[in-house]
């Protein structure tokens, strides 16, 4: 896996996945160690973030490393004209790894071609967000004790959501039941159901979950995307279409565990919040643990 960009889930294989995992139990365990000293990891987000970025600098500190880079594009010189190309080729010299959020689809894809050295995908677009995957992964994985045979809750932005599409894709290399819930205009786009059909899984779709929701395993929300909206009218009309509440969890699994890749809305009331079923925030710490082992992995370091 050194030297390898992640830009896709796709860029990883089963086995690599899980050895990624099991290095992030590892850093559970034991979350400090200098094992990143003398190296520099280049944070590079055209786009706002907060976890992404704050786990992404947790996990480089945590190890002994350095961090150079900028939160958001109008500090860079992107705002005097500079391409991205010029922007990839100048900061390869002055680190060993490159993680880069952008708001264009297929970005990182270009990043990773033209660097000198790996590029981790924080997000492109609507695309993809591999490293958000993982660490889902690793949620579902710590608490149902498996990856197989589960009934998972894909509910809100499937359109947009580039966290939807690279989770669907992971859990499809396991036997996983998919139900995607959405409003008409964010219904998942078809090429991913295609995905599924030629891989034979089973996926459901429904306007509404109250009345099968005893059947999930895992409920994995998202926020509408407002700036992914180009008519906010059309914003308005989908923003609070579902609310997931505390009272419609009393007759679900006791596995069942809900996991949100944050920030949240209105989509997770407060009061899910005291159900021990409410798993997002601790699904954001493990997203420090997770980095830790993807930086590493990608520098052969463990």
């Amino acid at each position: 896996m050194k030297n390898k960009s992640l830009v896709s889930i796709d860029d990883l294989t089963t086995d690599e996945i899980l050895k990624i995992l099991n290095l992030a139990e590892g850093f559970e365990k034991e979350p400090v160690q200098r094992l990143l000293e003398g190296k520099v990891i280049a944070t590079l987000f055209f786009e706002p973030s907060t976890r992404t970025r704050l786990s992404f600098e947790s996990a480089v500190n945590r190890l002994g490393g350095k961090i150079v880079g900028f939160a958001e594009a109008s500090t860079s010189s992107v705002t005097k004209g500079e391409t991205l190309n010029d922007t990839i080729r100048t900061v390869s010299n002055y680190c060993d790894l490159i993680v880069m959020r952008h708001p264009v689809e297929g970005s990182a894809r270009f990043a990773s071609e033209i660097a000198g050295v790996p590029v981790i995908n924080a997000g492109d677009g609507a695309n993809q967000h591999p490293t958000q995957t993982l660490l889902d992964l690793y949620s579902i994985r710590k608490t149902q004790g498996t990856l197989d045979n589960l009934n998972i809750f894909i509910v809100g932005d499937l359109k947009y959501g580039r966290t939807v599409h690279s989770l669907m894709m992971a859990m499809s290399r396991w036997n996983t039941t998919f139900n995607f819930i959405a409003p008409d205009e964010l219904k998942m786009p078809d090429e991913f159901k295609l995905y599924l059909e030629n891989l034979g899984l089973r996926y459901y779709e429904h306007n509404d979950f109250t009345e099968i929701i005893s059947r999930a395993d895992i409920i994995y929300m998202t926020r509408v995307q407002k700036e992914r909206f180009s008519d906010p009218i059309e914003y308005e009309k989908v923003k609070n279409v579902y609310v997931l509440k505390d009272k419609m969890l009393r007759n679900t699994k006791p596995n069942l565990r809900i996991l949100h890749p944050l920030p949240r809305v209105n989509e997770i009331h407060t009061d899910v919040d005291r159900n021990p079923k409410a798993y997002y925030f601790e699904q954001a710490l493990n997203g420090v643990y997770t980095r830790q082992a993807i930086l590493c992995a990608l520098l052969g370091i463990k």
